[in-house]
């Protein structure tokens, strides 16, 4: 157990390794309460979301979420959440990380054009339900209604599903997202039904192998992916465009704060590129690791990095200099004083499940169009 941002949380419970496979090929759960809650709502709810976020909320309908980055003055990333949209222009709910909700907080009063914002993340607890088998144990407990069953949602949709406990409905929200690479969902429950809920999760997940994940699996689970964590890859101070993080900025689409700079740096031509490197060398990457050129200049730092547990691979994130940023540059890590080889390479590190299931929609489709 560690303190995370003000919080008592499990490193791991049977182990990281096995965790971690048991998300890849069965189903875990994450109890993610930490995770921060943020409702803005009212006529100007929308106007306000446009303003301080940089994807285009207006493209979101009832029931449709999206990735998104709060900007700043100068553009940089206050912080990364997921936007929920309830009710189109006038209610949403944001999924914010837990180091950051006080600021995230201030910083949409403070940037606010005329919506009613409520810090709710004491009223929640959340639980993360990912893997192959996670659909399946989320019907159990959560599909009385079969036609609104959390199998029938699409990825990036959520929705208020009721939850039979003590007799008595609760009403969840289930959202269609993760931090995992894998299938499943998060769900948010009432404070004070969350450990209820964990409990009934675990028993009905018991044929399924279901079983609580740590931090640390979390961690190797969203490297593996490649997915940016708060304070290691992206902070205050980093481009989106060169955190690979454009598809979800939308200068064309609307105004945001911090605007102008954001797109300035991209025209101007970005210096540094994050990337994902393997080891061709025995040692393991760690963040804050120096990333050197084989003739040992400077050219970057290691933002994250691990012994895959999937693949038994060394790899690691990190942003480099523009000549060493293309897929097969020779890089290598001073690993406390040893430079030791890498090779940059694509990303994801896996074929995850939601990797799996995006190719074979691209199969399906092109099989349906004759190609």
């Amino acid at each position: 157990m560690v303190d995370f941002a003000g919080w008592w949380m499990p490193v791991q419970y049977r182990g990281l390794r096995e965790e971690h496979q048991s998300v890849r090929t069965g189903v875990g759960l994450f109890d993610v309460s930490h995770m921060g809650e943020i409702r803005v709502t009212g006529p100007k709810a929308l106007e306000t979301l446009q303003w301080t976020t940089t994807n285009d909320v207006s493209k979101l309908q009832a029931g449709e979420a999206h990735y998104s980055l709060f900007p700043n003055e100068t553009g940089g990333i206050v912080d990364d959440l997921i936007v929920y949209c309830v009710k189109p222009n006038h209610e949403y709910l944001l999924c914010v990380n837990a180091s950051n909700v006080e600021k995230d907080f201030a910083y949409l009063l403070k940037n606010n054009r005329g919506a009613t914002i409520r810090n709710e993340s004491s009223d929640w607890g959340q639980i993360a339900v990912q893997g192959p088998k996670a659909l399946a144990l989320l019907d159990l407990v959560l599909g009385q209604d079969p036609q609104k069953a959390p199998s029938k949602m699409k990825p990036f949709t959520h929705g208020e599903l009721s939850w039979r406990n003590d007799q008595t409905n609760v009403t969840v929200i289930v959202a269609r997202t993760g931090y995992t690479g894998e299938d499943g969902a998060e769900v948010f429950v009432p404070q004070s039904k969350t450990v209820a809920l964990w409990n009934e999760l675990l028993e009905k997940g018991r044929d399924l192998g279901a079983e609580p994940i740590g931090l640390g699996a979390r961690d190797t689970l969203r490297t593996e992916m490649k997915y940016t964590l708060y304070g290691n890859e992206i902070d205050d101070s980093t481009n989106p465009y060169e955190a690979g993080l454009g598809w979800v900025t939308k200068p064309l689409a609307k105004d945001f704060l911090g605007r102008t700079h954001v797109v300035a740096a991209k025209e101007a031509g970005l210096t540094r590129k994050l990337i994902g490197f393997e080891m061709t060398e025995r040692g393991i990457p760690r963040h804050g690791y120096v990333l050197k050129s084989p003739a040992g200049e400077t050219i970057g730092v290691c933002t994250s990095g691990t012994m895959s547990p999937t693949s038994g691979a060394s790899i690691g994130i990190g942003y480099v200099t523009m000549p060493f940023a293309a897929d097969g540059s020779e890089i290598t890590v001073d690993i406390r004083g040893k430079l030791v080889r890498a090779k940059v390479r694509p990303t994801p590190f896996v074929d995850s499940g939601l990797v799996k299931l995006a190719a074979e929609k691209k199969t399906a489709a092109a099989k349906l169009s004759g190609n």
